[in-house]
């Protein structure tokens, strides 16, 4: 049996950088990852996107500290992610979709978010060559940007490398053990491990997990794909984002990253649900034509390959984060909904401080201002509505 202060399971956009912020504190600190390193599940498949801009105050107030801390990982650490500060920019073509965007900035602001209506003319200037044909303006919210999720895994990993951390790979957790309302152990195809705290970050794999403690969670990964082109001079900022639907889409979304790649990708109407990595060829004609579309100077470039990941979806399109009543020293930090690389960082900042105040199931922020991530995201709420902005 071997015996750590905590013990996460998933070693990817979640659980590397928990993991770090964790043992900061000289916490003895284990990562179980059933992958041979570290990002191999959803984090290398995301496509780099770090932003605020959410409907949602929790995700909000999370992501610009994920913003924060990534932003500076050069900075501090001397670790190049690529970071870019280009802005997230929503579009609006017509009145229905203006009035959503406008009435959302309440929320946003009072979040204390850094985003405006911009104009038509705006648009362009950030975005040259955009269809114009219909164009209302848009939110921008220049704080976001973006980052090479597999450079930022790799950050964190050497980060938490350096902390202390020990991270087991190639480890598939088989069970767990209960004493009264407490985790006591749980066992991989390879070895058995105690601690006083465990953390289910698995991904798409988190239901099946915490199915081992006899619980059940709301989640289930559903399948999206994207792609990269050649690397071309530098024509546009932000990442372009158009929620409008269409029979076999919601929405898409593009940016141009730090290299100089165009980086894209769609969510396809319906859901496909599964876990199913394997590319389609479908994606490419769906998604292509939209972008086209929208801005018609992406024409000529040359694309480079596509890829598959999932989403780890919940019924409302928010994260479950918090205490299980049934296991309470088993913290559930999982269904990211496709935008576990924007929120670990900041989640896991905001975990390890609630941590060292003493959070439990019974008192969830400790001492901490964080208190109303954990009321929002608790894993027992009702699940309704969903966010506008997932």
């Amino acid at each position: 049996m071997k015996r750590f202060d905590v013990v996460i399971i998933g070693g990817g956009s979640i659980g590397v950088p928990l993991s770090y912020y964790l043992a900061q504190s000289g916490r003895k600190v284990c990562v179980v990852e059933k992958e041979a390193s570290w990002g191999r599940g959803q984090n290398r498949a995301a496509i780099g996107g770090l932003r605020a801009t959410h409907s949602d105050s929790a995700k909000i107030r999370i992501c610009q500290e994920s913003i924060a801390l990534v932003s500076k990982l050069e900075e501090e650490h001397g670790l190049d992610v690529e970071w870019r500060s280009g802005g997230y920019l929503f579009v609006a073509y017509d009145a229905d979709k203006e009035k959503a965007f406008k009435d959302l900035l309440i929320i946003q602001k009072k979040a204390g978010l850094d985003i405006d209506w911009i104009s038509a003319d705006r648009v362009r200037e950030l975005a040259p060559g955009i269809n114009s044909s219909g164009l209302r303006g848009g939110t921008f919210s220049p704080d976001d940007g973006y980052a090479s999720p597999l450079m930022t895994s790799t950050a964190y990993h050497k980060l938490a490398m350096d902390a202390g951390v020990e991270f087991r790979f190639g480890e598939c957790v088989k069970g767990m053990t209960k004493r009264g309302e407490k985790l006591e152990s749980l066992t991989t195809d390879l070895e058995a491990y105690s601690a006083a705290l465990f953390i289910n970050a698995a991904g798409a794999d988190a239901s099946d997990i915490a199915n081992l403690a006899g619980v059940e969670l709301p989640i289930h990964p559903d399948c999206h794909e994207g792609g990269v082109t050649e690397p071309v001079a530098r024509f546009m900022e932000p990442m372009l984002v158009d929620i409008r639907p269409d029979l076999e889409s919601s929405n898409y979304y593009f940016y141009q990253c730090n290299t100089g790649q165009v980086v894209f990708c769609i969510t396809p109407k319906p859901q496909i649900w599964g876990k199913d990595k394997d590319s389609t060829s479908n994606f490419l004609p769906l998604c292509l034509s939209r972008m086209l579309e929208l801005y018609p100077r992406l024409r000529n470039l040359k694309i480079r390959r596509t890829w598959r990941g999932m989403y780890p979806m919940t019924p409302d399109g928010l994260p479950i984060v918090g205490y299980l009543r049934e296991a309470e020293n088993f913290l559930q930090t999982v269904g990211m909904c496709g935008q576990g690389f924007m929120i670990g960082p900041g989640l896991g900042k905001i975990i390890a401080e609630t941590v060292e105040a003493g959070g439990s199931v019974k008192k969830p922020a400790g001492s901490t201002e964080y208190g109303f991530v954990f009321e929002e995201l608790a894993p027992y709420r009702k699940f309704e509505g969903m966010e506008m902005l997932k």
